[in-house]
């Protein structure tokens, strides 16, 4: 007998999540059918997605969204032997059963010495979500100038990279002096606390006077209304995110940016990873590859124990992680 615990969405959330708007609830799960097998996670992982898309996904009650890291404890899937280590999609769970057509192997490639949780992170969705939207919609040229807001975070950071790679010039915003701190230790040009700047416009204008080719954009918000202005024309816009946004039950309002968009002839598109995911091996072996090679650097905020998810879920919407936000079981 197998008990998988769960963490459950009491709620919808009204403002930001608050414990309370958890439960952690016990099932048994049943003996396993021909095929089937037996998963547990290693590895939870906490994304600001989860946020907006629990209101449009969720009923009160359901366990909450997300994917994990997990390892075969059962198998009656010869093709999936015990031992083996595969990213899921069964939410908030300790344990889970799969006919394997649902889970994703890690590459046959992954290095021993590299911590497996990065398949939920750098070499998972947050990196093909920087590696597809800033390449396919952003198409960043040798010499562009690349904003990047959250700049520290999962996408963020990888982002900023990336464009390096590609022989930009990285700009990128965070909340803390930590974060901007470590975005010029993993090479970004220039990199501000937007919290402490006395002006959001004059401190993108100091990093840039010249303006900006490309706008990864993580935050929405008044951050974009004051960003927009300094596009350079032409510039492309890749909208990522908005959680600035996500906890308003009022929605925000200000400057409209449809002049920006018409006199500086700019193109900015929402997207969805999944739109790329027939490409995901290609991602997957480019990232790993520079991962490698030391070309991308990473960082992890680990919150110890299943218990405590909820907890470390809020703490990387207020903004506690550097880099990926992750649950060690």
């Amino acid at each position: 007998m197998v008990l998988a615990k769960s963490w459950t969405m009491v709620r919808h959330f009204e403002g930001a999540p608050k414990l309370e708007d958890f439960k952690l609830i016990e099932k048994e799960l049943p003996p396993l059918n021909d095929e089937e097998l037996l998963l547990e996670s290693v590895f939870l992982s906490v994304d600001p997605y989860m946020r907006p898309y629990s209101k449009m996904a969720l009923k009160e009650g359901d366990v909450m969204l997300g994917s994990q890291v997990a390892r075969v404890v059962e198998s009656k899937n010869p093709a999936f032997p015990v031992g083996g280590y595969y990213v899921g999609h069964a939410g908030w769970t300790t344990h889970f059963i799969s006919n394997g057509k649902d889970i994703e192997a890690l590459p046959a490639n992954w290095p021993e010495n590299l911590p497996r949780s990065l398949a939920v992170g750098a070499v998972g969705m947050p990196g093909l979500t920087a590696y597809f939207g800033l390449l396919e919609i952003c198409k960043p040229k040798p010499g562009d100038v690349v904003l990047v807001n959250c700049a520290a975070g999962a996408v963020g950071s990888i982002v900023g990279q990336i464009a390096k790679i590609k022989g930009c010039k990285v700009v990128g915003s965070a909340g803390s002096e930590e974060k901007v701190a470590y975005l010029k230790e993993i090479g970004f040009d220039e990199a501000f606390n937007y919290k402490t700047v006395s002006s959001l416009e004059e401190a993108l204008k100091r990093a840039s006077p010249e303006g900006y080719d490309c706008y990864f954009e993580n935050v929405g918000g008044k951050y974009a209304d004051t960003a927009l202005q300094q596009m350079k024309d032409f510039g492309r816009i890749a909208v990522c995110g908005a959680i600035s946004m996500y906890n308003d039950s009022v929605p925000q309002t200000g400057p409209y940016i449809q002049p920006y968009l018409l006199f500086k002839q700019l193109r900015m598109e929402g997207f969805i990873v999944l739109r790329w995911k027939k490409n995901y091996p290609e991602g997957v072996k480019q990232l790993l590859e520079w991962v490698v090679e030391g070309k991308l650097k990473y960082s992890e905020h680990v919150t110890e124990g299943f218990e405590n998810m909820p907890a470390g879920f809020i703490g990387m919407l207020n903004g506690e992680n550097i880099g990926k936000a992750v649950i060690k079981v």
